[in-house]
C-alpha cells in the first residue's frame, strides 16, 4: 500500500503540479492558412479539412518509462510536416497526461493549442447507480482523488471562437482510469470561406482490461460515459453546424460497447462510411475484415450541418513507421480528410472573419461546468 501511495504522489507531481503550458488561441489566420475553395460538378463550393486523432502515450512513471524523447519527437515531426505544408488542419490528442506531453503543442507551432478538462472540471451531479459507487475499490484507484488531467488536447491553425470542456462524472469510471479526469471537449472553429463554423468534439473513454477491474465493471463505466457524451453533445453542439467527432473510445473488439455508444451518439462512423462507399473514400491503410471499426480504439465520426455537408474522402495512418511519421506511441495516428461542401451564397451562423483577438481566449459556452 505504501508503494502505491508513493507512485500516486509521483504521478500527481508529473501530471498536475509540473509547469503546464497555458492554452494558446489564434487571431486572424494568415494567407497560408486560408483553404483553397473549389467548385464541384454540381455547382457546390468545396474545401477540405484534415483531422488527426492520436493517443500519444503521455503517461507518467511508473505507468511508462522514458517517454520524454518520443513525446518531443511527436511535436517536432508535426512541426516539420507544417513546414512542408502537409500537416493536419486539426489535431486531437489523447493521453497528454504529463506537462512534457502537453508541450507537444508548443513544439508544433499551431496557432491554437487548447487543453481539455482539468481535475477541477468534473461534473458535479453524477447519474451513477448507488451499487456501482458502493463497490469502488481503493486499491484500484477508484476511491482516491483525480491525479491527472483528462489528457485531451486540440491543436488548430483555424480560429477557435468557442469551447467547452467537462470531465465525466467523478464516479463514472472504473479501475485505474479513475486516477485521471477523463472527459470531453468541444471546440468551435471558423474556416475562412466556409459559411458556418465547425463543431469538433473529442474524448477519451474508460479502458477495458487496462483498467485492471472486471470487464463488466469497466463496461458499466463506459456506458455511463457514453450517456454523458450524448447529453454533452445535445447541450453544446449546434445542430446547424457540421460536427466532427474523434478520440480514443476504447471499444476495440467489444461489440457491446460499440453498439451502446453508437446508439447513444448516433453519428456516422468514418470506418463504416468508407466500407459502404468505397468509390468515394480512398482508404490508404490496412483494414482487415468487414467491421474494421471494431479493430481499433481510435475512431472518427461526423454529421452534416444545415448549410455545410461533410464527407470523408481519404483515410490514412500517421506515426505508423511510414513516411507519415515514425512509431512514437503504442497507438498509430488516424488521419481523415473530409470534403466540406455548400451551395454558393449559403449563409451560416458565423461570418468567417476574425472573431478572436490576439491572445484572447475563446468564449466559454453557456453552462460551462466548473467542478
Amino acid at each position: 500500500m505504501r508503494r502505491i501511495a508513493a507512485a500516486a504522489a509521483i504521478m500527481l507531481l508529473a501530471g498536475g503540479c509540473a509547469s503546464w503550458p497555458k492554452d494558446r488561441y489564434a487571431s486572424c489566420p494568415n494567407a497560408s492558412e486560408t483553404p483553397v475553395i473549389t467548385r464541384l460538378a454540381d455547382g457546390r463550393q468545396s474545401t477540405t479539412l484534415s483531422v488527426l486523432i492520436y493517443n500519444v502515450e503521455g503517461l507518467p512513471w511508473p505507468a511508462r518509462k522514458k517517454r520524454g524523447p518520443s513525446l518531443d519527437r511527436i511535436g517536432q515531426t508535426l512541426a516539420a510536416f507544417r513546414a512542408e505544408g502537409r500537416a493536419p488542419d486539426i489535431v486531437l490528442m489523447q493521453e497528454t497526461f504529463t506537462s512534457r506531453a502537453a508541450r507537444i503543442g508548443a513544439h508544433t507551432g499551431y496557432a491554437n493549442a487548447i487543453g481539455g478538462p482539468k481535475r477541477s472540471d468534473m461534473v458535479k451531479d453524477p447519474a451513477v447507480a448507488g451499487k456501482f459507487v458502493a463497490e469502488r475499490r481503493r486499491k484500484k484507484g477508484e476511491r482516491g482523488p483525480k491525479l491527472m488531467r483528462s489528457g485531451l488536447y486540440v491543436l488548430s491553425d483555424f480560429p477557435v471562437t468557442e469551447m467547452v470542456r467537462e470531465g465525466y462524472a467523478r464516479n463514472a469510471c472504473a479501475g485505474f482510469d479513475c486516477l485521471a479526469a477523463k472527459g470531453m471537449m468541444l471546440v468551435r472553429a471558423t474556416i475562412p470561406g466556409v459559411p458556418s463554423p465547425i463543431d469538433i468534439f473529442t474524448t477519451h473513454m474508460n479502458a477495458g482490461r487496462a483498467a485492471r477491474v472486471s470487464l463488466e465493471r469497466s463496461g458499466e463505466a463506459h456506458h455511463y460515459q457514453a450517456l454523458e457524451a450524448a447529453h454533452f453533445l445535445d447541450e453544446y453542439h449546434v445542430p446547424d453546424n457540421p460536427l466532427i467527432i474523434g478520440g480514443d473510445f476504447n471499444m476495440r473488439r467489444n461489440p457491446g460497447r460499440f453498439d451502446f455508444f453508437s446508439t447513444a451518439v448516433p453519428y456516422t462512423i468514418v470506418h463504416r462510411w468508407c466500407i459502404e462507399k468505397p468509390a468515394a473514400c480512398d482508404v490508404k491503410m490496412s483494414w482487415d475484415g468487414d467491421a474494421p471499426w471494431l479493430d481499433t480504439q481510435d475512431l472518427q465520426a461526423f454529421d452534416n450541418g444545415k448549410a455545410v455537408s461533410v464527407e470523408p474522402i481519404r483515410v490514412e495512418a500517421m506515426f505508423d513507421g511510414s513516411d507519415n511519421g515514425a512509431r512514437l506511441s503504442d497507438h498509430d495516428g488516424f488521419l481523415v480528410t473530409y470534403r466540406l461542401s455548400w451551395r454558393e451564397g449559403a449563409q451560416g451562423a458565423v461570418d468567417a472573419q476574425c472573431p478572436v483577438a490576439p491572445g484572447q481566449a475563446a468564449r466559454r459556452l453557456p453552462g460551462f461546468h466548473m467542478g
